[in-house]
């Protein structure tokens, strides 16, 4: 009798002993599964929107919606065929790789969306997939000032000798943007919008911010930017058009101007959260309103308003 109580109680122990080990090692491949899921998330909102992949993940159909009012960004390499034909395939890889690396790391301080890179174009666009109200424009200006310092300073690989000159674009309009295909979808930008700022770039000069009449025309209302106007030239498809030259931002304006505002997970500003910036500010400007006398409200209207002006 004793033997066989010994012997129940081995087995209850071995039984005891593999359901722990069973238990740990459920814990493990789930730790691990999650860990892959986590990369492969990581890998898909680095190829598209936050929100658009995780329509993607959780199988929903992803519509394609029309935007009023976007930012568009283009900027290529001058020069830089006759400096891939002066260098091998595996400099020309090492040099992009650490320009668009540059690029990269400056665009995250932006609310701004990187859409694609193309040999040496870079096409960057702000106001969607989460719109951002009037603040694309800046903030597309204010990255492109950032990068365009960035370029002044980088230093080509295999050429360090050699100055390396950007041409940047920048248009303001509406477009449409959605999911084009399943296999390697692309988030692809549509309209006449992009075919414009690709020209405002094409037709720009090295070391230069080619600007159109409609992003000047945003610009001002931060009355922080100077502008030069570069007068109507021709562009292609476009007939004439009257454009400008960005050349920087004045920061002593900028403290006053800028409006602060939360920005949510995937780095772009909520309309909503303007909305309710713009309620609360007018609603504080009603209740200080009605606590100052007339006589104050004349004063406060005589007072010189801040214009600005392009160079």
């Amino acid at each position: 009798m004793g033997d066989k109580s010994q012997l129940l109680d081995t087995v209850l122990n071995r039984l005891e002993q593999y359901a722990n080990n069973l238990e740990l090692l459920v814990e493990d491949r789930t730790a691990d599964f999650l860990e892959a899921k986590s990369k492969a998330e990581d890998l898909l909102y680095q190829l598209l929107p936050k929100l658009v992949a995780k329509q993607l993940i959780l199988g929903q159909a992803v519509t394609p919606q029309t935007y009023e009012m976007v930012t568009i960004y283009f900027s290529d390499i001058v020069g830089f065929t006759s400096l891939s034909a002066e260098s091998t395939p595996m400099q020309v890889i090492d040099f992009l790789n650490d320009l668009y690396t540059c690029f990269d790391s400056t665009i995250e301080n932006y609310n701004v969306y990187k859409v694609e890179t193309i040999g040496d174009s870079y096409m960057v666009v702000s106001g969607l997939p989460m719109r951002n109200g009037d603040r694309h424009a800046a903030e597309i200006a204010r990255m492109s000032l950032a990068l365009l310092d960035a370029v002044k300073s980088f230093t080509i690989r295999h050429k360090p000798d050699e100055q390396l000159k950007l041409r940047i674009g920048i248009h303001t309009g509406p477009c449409a943007a959605g999911v084009v295909g399943h296999k390697m979808p692309r988030y692809c930008l549509f309209g006449d919008t992009v075919n414009t700022a690709s020209r405002m770039e094409s037709t720009g000069l090295p070391l230069k911010i080619h600007v159109s009449e409609q992003t000047q025309q945003v610009l001002l209302r931060f009355k922080t930017f100077k502008l030069e106007l570069r007068g109507r030239i021709d562009i292609k498809g476009k007939g004439k058009m009257t454009t400008y030259w960005l050349l920087g931002e004045d920061k002593s304006m900028l403290q006053s101007t800028t409006t602060t505002a939360t920005t949510n997970s995937s780095g772009y500003l909520s309309g909503n959260n303007i909305v309710d910036q713009r309620q609360s500010s007018s609603s504080s400007v009603i209740s200080s309103l009605t606590s100052v006398s007339v006589e104050s409200q004349q004063q406060q209207q005589q007072q010189p308003k801040t214009t600005s002006t392009i160079s």
